[in-house]
């Protein structure tokens, strides 16, 4: 079944992926040899874990459905997490949009 998946970028990961038309990710992502993704359940997780009082963020949706190489794998405790083994793609992004902070805490949009 389809559906959307998350990825938090710094605003340059982001420029680099308009730019370049695809990327790695970010480090860590290149470190691990995959693309770390969120689903709607544990996004928000995410980014209170990785991205606490970072700023100029960006909130990447993409679309399951027909993305090769994707590989959903237990992670923070044994939570499946999707994992993409290729480089992410422009043509891969459904939408965008910026993750701001408001009062100490990451405004994500509706993620339904």
């Amino acid at each position: 079944m389809a559906m959307l998946i998350y990825k938090i970028f710094r605003a340059s990961e982001w420029a680099t992926l308009q730019t370049n038309g695809a990327t790695d990710g970010a480090p860590i992502d290149v470190a691990d040899g995959y693309v770390h993704f969120s689903g709607a359940d544990t996004v928000q997780k995410t980014a209170s874990l990785y991205f606490q009082d970072e700023h100029d963020l960006v909130l990447v949706a993409v679309e399951t459905d027909g993305l090769s190489d994707l590989k959903w794998e237990a992670s923070r405790g044994g939570t499946l997490f999707p994992h993409l083994y290729r480089q992410l793609r422009m043509a891969d992004v459904a939408w965008h949009k910026p993750l701001p902070i408001i009062d100490g805490a990451h405004q994500f949009p509706d993620l339904g």
